[in-house]
């Protein structure tokens, strides 16, 4: 069931974003097609996967969730098309293709990144049945602030202050709480938003978002040891090379998949306080750790 919902949802957040993709002019043609290209490069889906699946676990229609869906994909497209930049990591790989500097150019990749964020927020305030626009104002606070300077760029800052230094374990969990974390919050924030979920059950899944979203990155890190270049689409061993801290750097290989299964556990445990059922979630929670791209 996890593995088709999730296919689900990945089908169903392109399509909006493809259509989203048809409506713009063709005044720039090359930026639009790298903005196309670069929200479209495959990927998991794992942030609309989030706004869809607990969103439903709480009754939310999924035509109420699809903008918020597309909107939180284009802050990490644009993300990762920065990311890749050589200002920043230096990568020509991505999800086993030419990154956006490498198939077009560096200033359109700086464009479409920038394209990419503006238009998440155009997509967050489109009107919508039934979200109210006290809603739709939380929905942009909540994205703005994991997406700037309190959550993923600052966490790329320090990331990249870091870099060729020794940062004990309570920075690199701030640093990636900021740069991964965030957003993965962000996602199921916005389904909860947009269901209005009571105080103490907001409480509870944010719990949870915390905990998958560090679970996220540490099981991250121990792919970039144990999985290969074909399994990663990008060069295995990447975080090693550019001499950042990791977390089996700073724990060893055991003690990061230990912090990981811990952290699902404490995921868990947050989502069994709720009055719902949620198999759904809770597998994708173990499957986080368990995967192998």
């Amino acid at each position: 069931m996890l593995v088709s919902t999730i296919q689900e949802y990945q089908q169903r957040v392109d399509d909006q974003l493809k259509q989203r993709f048809s409506t713009l002019e063709d005044t720039a043609p090359q930026l639009k097609a790298a903005m196309t290209y670069g929200a479209l490069l495959g990927g998991k889906r794992i942030r609309p996967f989030l706004v869809y699946s607990v969103g439903r676990m709480f009754g939310v229609e999924l035509e109420k969730l699809d903008a918020c869906a597309a909107a939180i994909e284009c802050i990490h497209a644009y993300s990762l098309i920065h990311d890749d930049l050589p200002a920043m990591d230096d990568d020509e790989l991505r999800r086993g293709q030419p990154t956006v500097h490498i198939a077009f150019d560096e200033a359109t990749a700086i464009l479409a990144g920038d394209a990419l964020q503006t238009l998440a927020f155009e997509i967050v305030t489109e009107a919508v049945a039934g979200i109210s626009s006290e809603q739709h104002i939380a929905m942009v606070r909540v994205l703005a602030k994991a997406s700037g300077y309190r959550g993923m760029c600052g966490g790329q800052a320090i990331d990249l202050a870091s870099t060729d230094k020794h940062i004990d374990l309570n920075a690199l969990t701030q640093l990636h709480n900021m740069k991964t974390g965030a957003l993965i919050s962000c996602a199921v924030e916005l389904a909860l938003i947009a269901a209005n979920a009571p105080k103490d059950q907001y409480a509870a899944m944010m719990d949870f978002a915390r905990a998958v979203g560090l679970a996220f990155q540490v099981q991250d890190d121990i792919l970039d040891i144990v999985a290969t270049t074909e399994e990663l689409g990008k060069p295995q061993g990447s975080d090693t090379e550019s001499n950042k801290s990791t977390f089996p750097q700073l724990l060893g290989l055991q003690g990061a998949q230990d912090t990981a299964k811990q952290l699902i556990q404490e995921a868990l445990s947050a989502l069994a306080k709720l009055p719902y059922n949620s198999q759904l979630i809770a597998d994708f929670a173990r499957y986080i750790i368990e995967r192998r791209i």
